[in-house]
C-alpha cells in the first residue's frame, strides 16, 4: 500500500441559488406518496409503467410501476451500448476497426442493416446501426467481436446489471428479441441510460436522424432513427425505442436543454404515437417545474495527487461524471459545499480511469451526490534510479 501527500478533503463552499437533491435514484419516494403523485400529476397515462429522472444527481421526478418487471424489447440495447462504449474506453475496440459479420449475426430477425456474412464493416459504422436504426444484426456482430460470442457477451451485460444495483434487470440476448426470462423495469432502464451518458459521446450517434451506410456503393442503406422525437422535441438526442408484440412500444429518450439533463422511460404503449406523447408529456414537466446548476463537468480536474513512490509527480484528480445540483423552479437555497475526499492509501500502479476518491456535494451536513474522482493517466511505480534521485534531490534541498 502506497500513502498519498494530500489532505483528507478540501471544501468549496458555493454559495449559489440550488436546491436539495436525491443523491441517488435508489432514494425515490415510494408506497401512497407515489400512488398520490402519479394521480395528481396523470404523465404516462398510457404506459404500463415509466420513470423520469434528473440524470447528473439521479433525483426522480415521477415514477408509474416503476419497478414492474416487463419485456424491455430493443431498449436492451441501452445495456449493449454499455459494454460497447466501454471496450472503446478500455482499448478493446477502435472505431476504425473492421468486423467481419458471422452467419449467426447475419441471421437475426426483426430490426436490421441486413449485413450479409463474410461482409466486413467498421465499428464506428455497426455503432451507428444499432443507435440508429435498432440492427440486431449490428448488435450480435459487435458483441462477438468484443466477447467472442453473444453468449459471452450476455454474461457481461449481466454482470454489468449486478455491478450497477440492477435488481429486476436479466437480459437472454444482446437485442431484446423476444425470450423466456429476460426482462427489466422503467427505473432499472433509467439507470442503465444514466450509465450509458456518462459516455457523453454516445449522443453523436443517437442523435442522428438519418445517415448512410455502405454510401457510394449498391448496397448503401438509408438509416433513419426510429426515435422519431430526436427530429420533433427541441433537446432530444436520444436514446433507445423498442417494440415487440409481448412489450408494445417503448422508450427511453433523453434531452437536455441548459444544465439539465432528463431522462424519461416508458414501457408498454399501444402506439407509437401514445408512447412519444407520455414521453413528451414528462419531458415537458421536468424542464417547466426543475432546473438544475452544473458543479463541474465531466473530467474536469478538482486536485492533483504526489504519491511518494510514483514515477509521476502532480496527478491531475478528474470528476468520473459531470456534477449538478437540481431544484424546483422558484426555490432558493445557499450554502452548498462540494468537498474533495481523497483515499488514504493507494496501490501502484494506478490505470486510468481508477478511483483515488469522492466529491462530496452537501447541504448543511446532509450528502446531496457522490461522484467518484479518477486518475486521467496511468501511474507507474517509480524506477530505483528515479527513488535514488528523488533522495538525492531532497537532500541537497535540506543542505
Amino acid at each position: 500500500m502506497r500513502k498519498i501527500i494530500f489532505p483528507l478533503f478540501m471544501v468549496f463552499t458555493l454559495f449559489a441559488t440550488v436546491g436539495i437533491v436525491t443523491a441517488n435514484a435508489e432514494e425515490s419516494d415510494s408506497g401512497n406518496e407515489t400512488t398520490e403523485q402519479e394521480d395528481s400529476l396523470n404523465l404516462a397515462k398510457n404506459s404500463k409503467s415509466a420513470l423520469l429522472l434528473e440524470r447528473d444527481t439521479g433525483k426522480i421526478l415521477y415514477e408509474k410501476n416503476a419497478h414492474e418487471q416487463l419485456p424491455p424489447a430493443s431498449m436492451t440495447k441501452i445495456m449493449t451500448l454499455i459494454l460497447i462504449m466501454e471496450a472503446l474506453d478500455d482499448g478493446k475496440i477502435k472505431l476504425d476497426d473492421t468486423v467481419r459479420v458471422s452467419e449467426y449475426a447475419a441471421s437475426m430477425g426483426g430490426s436490421q442493416i441486413f449485413l450479409e456474412a463474410g461482409e466486413e464493416m467498421v465499428v464506428n459504422d455497426l455503432i451507428k446501426g444499432v443507435a440508429v436504426a435498432s440492427g440486431n444484426d449490428a448488435s450480435v456482430a459487435l458483441a462477438e467481436r468484443i466477447a467472442g460470442s453473444e453468449e459471452a457477451f450476455v454474461s457481461m451485460m449481466n454482470e454489468k446489471a449486478k455491478e450497477l444495483g440492477l435488481e429486476n434487470t436479466r437480459f437472454q440476448n444482446t437485442t431484446g428479441l423476444p425470450a423466456d426470462d429476460h426482462f427489466s423495469t422503467a427505473y432499472d432502464l433509467g439507470l442503465m441510460a444514466k450509465e450509458l451518458l456518462v459516455h457523453e459521446e454516445i449522443t453523436d450517434y443517437t442523435s442522428i436522424y438519418d445517415d448512410y451506410l455502405r454510401k457510394g456503393t449498391e448496397d448503401e442503406f438509408w438509416l433513419v432513427n426510429t426515435n422519431k422525437l430526436v427530429k420533433f422535441y427541441d433537446g432530444v438526442d436520444g436514446l433507445k425505442t423498442g417494440y415487440t408484440s409481448e412489450a408494445k412500444y417503448c422508450l427511453t429518450a433523453t434531452a437536455k436543454k441548459g444544465d439539465m439533463r432528463t431522462i424519461a422511460v416508458v414501457l408498454g404503449a399501444d402506439t407509437t404515437k401514445k408512447r412519444n406523447s407520455d414521453v413528451t408529456q414528462m419531458l415537458d414537466y421536468a424542464f417547466s417545474q426543475y432546473e438544475t446548476k452544473q458543479l463541474f463537468e465531466r473530467n474536469q480536474s478538482v486536485s492533483k495527487i504526489n504519491m511518494i513512490k510514483a514515477a509521476t509527480d502532480n496527478v491531475d484528480v478528474v470528476t468520473g461524471e459531470s456534477v449538478s445540483v437540481i431544484h424546483e423552479k422558484g426555490e432558493k437555497f445557499e450554502d452548498v459545499e462540494s468537498i474533495v475526499k481523497m483515499n488514504t492509501e493507494i496501490e501502484l500502479p494506478l490505470w486510468k480511469g481508477d478511483q483515488v476518491g469522492t466529491l462530496e456535494v452537501r447541504k448543511k451536513g446532509e450528502i446531496l451526490s457522490e461522484t467518484p474522482l479518477i486518475v486521467q493517466e496511468d501511474v507507474e511505480k517509480a524506477s530505483l534510479w528515479q527513488l535514488f534521485k528523488r533522495s538525492m534531490d531532497e537532500m541537497v534541498k535540506k543542505d
